[in-house]
């Protein structure tokens, strides 16, 4: 057989080959795209299709609580506030970018537990490592005050959150809210903003700061297929003894 047409029967089965392996790398990408579409759905559907009796229950629980939690829990927010202004004489409540129920920006109030200028040093002190998925944590982060450091071991500084509950754009229970941000965020990550951001989850009381990103989000879609009223009083009861531990706490 000529050379030449070796050589053309040789293009013409790379050729082919090229073909066959783009072509299954469409219908894989195409796979993974209408799979994530179908669990997105999926999750939206459970949500949906969850009692609107337990959802009026679960929404006037979040009011009645924090409302009453303000009142008992005042004399330690007094005393908080006091020891913060006398700390550094700055603003006693720092009001956070969170992304809320689908996706919409809020202001999440905490007390603020770091220097006054924390965000502008925050790239001088942000190592790759301390990046966990679309959240980071900054170990021994010298931002920290004196005082900062005693209100986030005993979570004193998400108090001021329980006026976010009363307002509506957060419940006692649901996925801790992440702060906005440029990086892309993957579709099946945007399921946990179907529900609204809570004050406790499944994150807060399985670890905190040592789960993984990747788990984090497995933890709140598990949550948001499970979430019933029985559930939202066990992440409750479990979170006491967590707090007053300090477990996963920075």
């Amino acid at each position: 057989m000529p050379l030449c047409i070796i050589e053309m029967s040789s293009n013409a089965i790379s050729e082919n080959s090229i073909g066959h392996i783009k072509a299954g790398q469409n219908t894989l990408t195409e796979s993974k795209n209408i799979l994530v579409n179908c669990i997105d759905t999926d999750i939206r559907l459970i949500y949906a299709n969850k009692s609107r009796v337990y959802k009026i229950v679960k929404r006037a629980f979040d009011v009645v609580a924090s409302f009453f939690a303000l009142i008992i829990l005042s004399p330690v927010m007094l005393v908080t506030a006091i020891a913060i202004k006398i700390g550094d004489g700055g603003p006693v409540i720092f009001a956070a970018d969170r992304y809320g129920k689908d996706m919409k920006p809020f202001k999440m109030l905490k007390f603020r537990s770091m220097c006054v200028d924390a965000e502008d040093r925050l790239h001088d002190v942000l190592r790759e490592k301390d990046k966990n998925g679309l959240a980071f944590k900054i170990e021994n982060d010298p931002r920290i005050t004196k005082v900062g450091r005693f209100i986030r071991k005993t979570s004193i500084d998400e108090l001021p959150q329980l006026v976010n509950i009363l307002k509506g754009e957060m419940s006692l229970v649901g996925p801790r809210p992440i702060e906005t941000t440029d990086r892309p965020i993957t579709e099946y990550e945007k399921q946990r903003w179907i529900v609204a951001p809570g004050l406790t989850c499944y994150w807060q009381i399985s670890g905190r700061t040592k789960v993984p990103w990747d788990e984090w989000v497995e933890m709140d879609l598990d949550y948001i297929q499970k979430m019933s009223i029985g559930e939202d009083l066990r992440i409750i009861l479990k979170t006491f003894p967590v707090v007053i531990k300090g477990s996963g706490a920075r």
